[in-house]
């Protein structure tokens, strides 16, 4: 990263700090957290795998809507401020101004998960005290799991893909088109292991080879869904996590890159 690229980092992040919409959503994410250990007392016997499940689902949500509420406002509000061209006067250029906001939303995205993940655990560690060593034996895993980081870790990643994704909406779109257009793209991510599957349930082999083109396109962001495993005590395979990790790093650069050359042919003039 650059001495500019990292200026305009640190920038987005201090601007994302003094967000009062950012601080609600942690905030409530951290109270929703707390709340599960209550809801998780009314079903006997599965309070702890239903604590685990809400935790982890709080994370994903609000680290999404993180990742799209400030991610779709990183291009507009300069333009929309009109400080875009105060900025691009400067010996800034234009990939490094876009680089330079990808990696100050994915810094905040980082302290803010990395925050929830640590209320998470604590929720998690007070649970294990107030319940007897003979009803924890009868749990699949220890409550603080440490197995269960690398399902936060594939959180964080799919929610910097979705940063990406709503950058890349952001550099030619209005902050209402990029939010549905994200959201949209995210929820179609989830369910894209279907589309290759499609030509079963469908007769037209146009239709089918247009699923599997956009299984093929389409980020699939089931991929990095591994809370099932992480509130069972299931291990991931470290071969499972590298090539995940892997491929949303190729989607993000390929995503950054479209960003990148759509930012630096608008005429702002």
């Amino acid at each position: 990263m650059t001495g500019t690229v990292g200026r305009i980092a640190l920038s987005v992040f201090r601007e994302s700090v003094r967000d009062k919409v950012l601080y609600s959503l942690v905030l409530f994410a951290v109270l929703l957290i707390a709340v599960s250990y209550l809801i998780g007392q009314l079903t006997a016997g599965q309070d702890m795998k239903i604590i685990k499940d809400l935790g982890l689902a709080a994370i994903s949500v609000f680290a999404l809507l993180i990742a799209v509420f400030i991610g779709i406002g990183l291009v507009w509000k300069e333009v929309e401020r009109r400080s875009i061209y105060s900025l691009l006067a400067k010996p800034i250029s234009r990939p490094q101004f876009i680089l330079g906001k990808y990696f100050g939303l994915a810094l905040t995205l980082l302290v803010n998960i990395s925050a929830m993940a640590v209320a998470y655990y604590l929720v998690l560690a007070f649970m294990a005290t107030t319940f007897p060593p003979d009803v924890q034996a009868s749990w699949p895993a220890p409550a603080t799991d440490p197995r269960m980081l690398v399902a936060i870790a594939l959180l964080l990643v799919e929610s910097l893909v979705v940063t990406a994704v709503a950058l890349f909406f952001s550099t030619f779109s209005s902050p209402f088109l990029s939010a549905v257009l994200t959201l949209g793209l995210w929820v179609i991510g989830h369910f894209n292991a279907d589309l290759r599957n499609f030509e079963a349930v469908v007769a037209s082999p146009a239709a089918a080879w247009l699923a599997r083109g956009l299984y093929y396109v389409l980020p699939n962001f089931g991929a990095f869904d591994v809370k099932t495993q992480a509130v069972y005590g299931i291990a991931v395979p470290l071969s499972y996590v590298g090539v995940t990790v892997a491929y949303g790093a190729v989607y993000i650069a390929l995503l950054v890159t479209g960003a990148v050359i759509i930012f630096s042919r608008r005429d702002f003039k």
